[in-house]
């Protein structure tokens, strides 16, 4: 019997499915992306607020089944007081909850805008992650259907200010409460009828996947997929399912009007939704926002279940390949409506509020692929070489560093094993440094420095072609006295810039 202690096994690094690491280029490109965006929501007078990952699980509610252990949808546990917590969803119902339990403090209209990962315990697929950033504007204690508008206008001032130029966008708007119009021009009206209407709700959800065949058959008797698996329908008639797929198929308001008004005549909301709609038109039309950058379009769908009012939508119009190689058009990157009912959960009072949100990694993806975004090259940092690892010596390179960062050039002091000095010029080449201070005992008596333009350097390696000429030349390396340092980088990080500019990149 083998009396020897079995070695521990190494712990194994693994990253938790349906998250991601995040490397440096993709939080630049989101931190370039999130600037703009904010940049737009303050000139528009909105101010930013900060709530926490983690709700009081009741306070969310959405996603909430009933069980014991409130965690499908939501990723939850349980504090030392017995009270469920969970990570948000979303960002809209923390400022719900902020809202309501500010609100002596908090001035009416309060508009604001934040940004945050929202998490959702979900089986992870293809695109879709548990951990993911949205950037939300939102105006609440706004009940006038302006305050939709200006939101659609904002959200195509965003999209502009992010490099999305007009013809490659549109925000479609539609109305919750037309739709509840037409439900009830059909006889689903009523409490009784609420199971039929929400298999209905859902079955138009699915207009952009399944088409208005697909569609017609969830709305009637049930649609069963290629698997052979059915989805029993919500059981209208014919009559009924025109009358529905006429409203989500409109294509030009303006020709639909009429007709969309006499299909919900006699019914309070439906015809209190039409006037609505025309109001959002005639107001984006006397900004100067055409049907081109704003548009009403009864077949957006989005989130029916939740909003009480206008909901709206942004939608890139250019074509991307996707993974199996195919052009189709990118589609949404956010959007949101009105929501009455939310901030009125807390307090027993009606309290109006409507907002939009900005999927931000599905919009840093479309601007990728339009060259909008990363295109500003990172200048990797100056490099100081160590030659001498005394305290006199150390303090001059900190120094140096120092210099270099207070003349605004981004630099460093090499920290790794200083004793080999190829591995120091290998870590630059490998970081991409554009340029490397070297000062040895010999270059320290004198007060010099020797300052090699690492990127020229490469540029005239390829040109020369034996060790000889090498020599020789000294390739892109100069000694200057160290009081010139900042000044000689400087100059050298400047002809770099033009010689990006004149290769087309950006300076």
């Amino acid at each position: 019997m083998n009396d020897k202690q079995k070695k521990p096994q190494k712990l194994k690094a693994r990253l938790p499915r349906g998250f991601v690491d995040r490397a440096a280029g993709d939080i630049r490109a989101v931190n370039e992306m999130t600037a703009k965006i904010r940049e737009v929501y303050e000139h528009y007078g909105f101010d930013p607020v900060e709530t926490p990952l983690f709700e009081y699980t009741d306070a969310l509610g959405k996603f909430l089944p009933d069980s014991d252990r409130p965690n499908e949808g939501v990723f939850s546990l349980q504090d030392d007081d017995e009270q469920w917590m969970s990570l948000r969803y979303d960002l809209t119902a923390p400022l719900a909850r902020h809202v309501a339990e500010n609100f002596n403090e908090i001035h009416l209209p309060y508009r604001t805008y934040r940004a945050g990962y929202v998490f959702r315990n979900e089986k992870p697929g293809p695109g879709r992650f548990r951990q993911f950033m949205q950037f939300d504007a939102d105006t609440v204690g706004a009940p006038g259907v302006q305050a939709d508008a200006e939101m659609c206008m904002m959200m195509a001032d965003t999209l502009e200010a992010l490099g999305i130029k007009r013809g490659d966008y549109v925000i479609r708007v539609n109305n919750r409460k037309v739709l509840d119009g037409v439900l009830e021009a059909i006889g689903l009206g009523g409490d009784d009828k609420a199971g039929q209407r929400l298999n209905v709700l859902r079955a138009i959800d699915k207009l952009d996947k399944f088409g208005p065949e697909g569609v017609a058959l969830l709305l009637g008797p049930g649609r069963k997929d290629e698997s052979g698996d059915f989805t029993k329908g919500a059981g209208l008639n014919q009559e009924q399912i025109d009358k529905v797929l006429f409203f989500v198929g409109i294509k030009d308001y303006a020709e639909s009007a009429g007709r969309l008004a006499e299909l919900v005549a006699g019914t309070s909301k439906g015809a209190e939704g039409v006037e609505e709609l025309n109001f959002i038109g005639a107001l984006v039309a006397s900004a100067g926002y055409g049907s081109d950058r704003i548009k009403i379009d009864p077949s957006v769908v989005r989130g029916l279940e939740y909003y009480t009012g206008p909901v709206y939508e942004a939608e890139l119009l250019f074509d991307v390949t996707n993974e199996k190689g195919e052009k189709v058009v990118f589609g949404s990157v956010g959007g949101g409506g009105r929501y009455d009912g939310l901030v009125s959960r807390f307090m027993g009072q009606p309290v109006p509020a409507t907002g939009f949100s900005i999927g931000v990694s599905r919009l840093m993806t479309a601007l990728k692929n339009l060259g909008k975004l990363g295109a500003s090259e990172v200048i990797e940092p100056v490099l100081v070489t160590v030659m001498d690892g005394d305290v006199e010596a150390m303090g001059r390179y900190q120094k140096m560093t120092q210099d270099l960062r207070a003349a605004g050039i981004r630099a460093e002091m090499f920290q790794g094993n200083w004793k080999k000095f190829g591995n120091q010029l290998k870590y630059a080449d490998r970081r991409g440094c554009p340029v490397a201070i070297i000062q040895g005992g010999d270059e320290r008596a004198e007060g010099v420095v020797q300052i090699k333009d690492l990127i020229e350097g490469k540029r005239l390696a390829g040109e020369i072609e034996d060790n000889a000429s090498w020599r020789e030349a000294r390739v892109a390396q100069e000694t200057v006295p160290e009081a010139d340092l900042v000044a000689k980088v400087r100059e050298i990080l400047a002809a770099h810039a033009g010689d990006r500019k004149r290769a087309g990149g950006d300076v």
